[in-house]
């Protein structure tokens, strides 16, 4: 696993930037990782969904914004500031590490259904905001079609 040094006054880290080895990619704004800014239980949560999906599927998860330094607004997001919530893009079909809306024809709704029970199975998550309804154990928020908003509990 990558090493990772403090990064804020909270002593959050930020994500390492897709490595090579991981199961993830980074994205996001601002870019760089300044706007991946995670409590250390949110790292363990990432870690361990990124471990276990590997050891399923080749496709990366995408992981996007978490928290700012210091835990400042983060624009436009009314939450993202504890550095336990987080961004994840849905799967698709066609490998392309980019976004896509859970009505696109690239949308995976399989692997998608299949990464959300690995969030729930990880006995860390809180809520998932996600916009396909067919899902289980999401909950439908305006602004997202192309992310699942995660929330994982201290």
């Amino acid at each position: 696993m990558p090493q990772v040094a403090f990064q804020d006054s909270r002593r959050y880290q930020v994500l390492p930037q897709s490595p090579e080895e991981a199961g993830y990619y980074s994205y996001g704004t601002p870019g760089s990782g300044a706007g991946q800014h995670a409590h250390p239980r949110m790292l363990t949560f990432l870690f361990w969904l990124e471990h276990r999906w590997s050891a399923t599927d080749a496709r990366r998860i995408g992981i996007g914004n978490i928290s700012l330094a210091d835990g400042r607004r983060f624009f436009p997001h009314a939450s993202h500031r504890s550095g336990l919530e987080v961004d994840i893009r849905p799967m698709r079909k066609d490998m392309i590490r980019g976004p896509v809306r859970y009505f696109d024809a690239h949308y995976d709704q399989a692997a998608t259904c299949k990464l959300v029970d690995l969030m729930w199975q990880s006995g860390m998550v809180g809520k998932i905001y996600f916009n396909d309804a067919s899902l289980p154990r999401v909950q439908r928020l305006v602004g997202h079609d192309n992310h699942l908003h995660v929330e994982v509990i201290a």
